[in-house]
């Protein structure tokens, strides 16, 4: 019978915010697949886990992670952790978990910290929708690239950051989207953790007058002003029309987006 395969949430700083449930997991499996070995060992040896640890990383996931696959396939039970957090968010662990269920074996996640909820949560920015971007290019030209394509986006954008790149990530965030709502979340649950919100220029300046910025930051950005469509409401139709769009739909969508009833958008057009 085939072992089953255990995602696992770890702390991503203070050690108390591990489940139980975890903790019972990393106990009873046969082995733990993690990106550090020694890493992970101080979070093992903290709770007194004296399970052996393999590493699992983005330079040997491809012979690893078969041979993970054929020990779970031999009934071997196995967890998979990353440095901190949520495995696979930004991490290595997709590969794995994909030629495991491709195998048949059962993938079960263990749910528990991680960043990005805990920053948005806390923010004060929208969080009825939003969307993890990663991490922002290194590189101005394509990091203000991408943020160009996400201008338009009506929700709540979230992505990881350097220390030593976030201010100049945010002097592109300024350039690209404004004066929007921004928020920095550094250290989250550690003895450090900070928020600082404003826009990007305000806090670009209070990280620029520190000697240093140190720590794990998340980068939260609001949502713009939704974007005022001067049009006839004839033309705004017509051009979703055009799209392929039919008729009746596009009415309804001009009438959504403005505050309109669609008898009120229909009548303009049976005149």
């Amino acid at each position: 019978m085939a072992g089953v395969l255990y995602i696992v949430s770890t702390p991503i700083g203070n050690l108390e915010d591990i489940t139980t449930r975890a903790v019972r997991v990393l106990r009873e499996v046969d082995i733990i697949a993690c990106e550090d070995t020694r890493h992970t060992r101080k979070l093992l040896d903290h709770f007194g886990i004296a399970k052996p640890a393999i590493s699992y990383h983005e330079h040997n996931e491809a012979a690893r992670g078969a041979e993970l696959v054929e020990r779970l396939s031999r009934g071997e039970n196995i967890a998979l952790v990353s440095d901190a957090g949520t495995p696979l968010i930004s991490d290595p662990g997709y590969r794995v978990v994909k030629a495991a269920i491709d195998a048949g074996i059962t993938v079960v996640p263990i749910p528990g910290p991680s960043a990005i909820v805990a920053a948005l949560s806390a923010s004060g920015l929208a969080t009825d929708s939003f969307r993890f971007c990663g991490f922002l290019p290194p590189k101005t030209t394509r990091r203000r690239k991408l943020l160009e394509q996400l201008i338009r986006e009506d929700c709540t954008l979230v992505f990881y950051e350097a220390p030593h790149r976030v201010v100049d990530a945010l002097e592109d965030v300024e350039a690209v989207m404004g004066s929007r709502p921004v928020v920095i979340a550094r250290e989250l649950t550690k003895l450090h953790e900070e928020f600082l919100r404003g826009t990007a220029a305000e806090i670009r300046a209070q990280l620029a007058s520190r000697d240093s910025v140190r720590g794990e930051i998340t980068l939260l950005i609001g949502k713009g002003a939704p974007a005022i469509d001067e049009r006839p409401v004839e033309e705004a139709v017509s051009a979703l029309e055009q799209q392929g769009v039919p008729r009746m739909d596009a009415i309804k969508q001009v009438a959504k987006e403005r505050g309109l009833s669609k008898r009120e958008v229909y009548r303009l057009f049976t005149k």
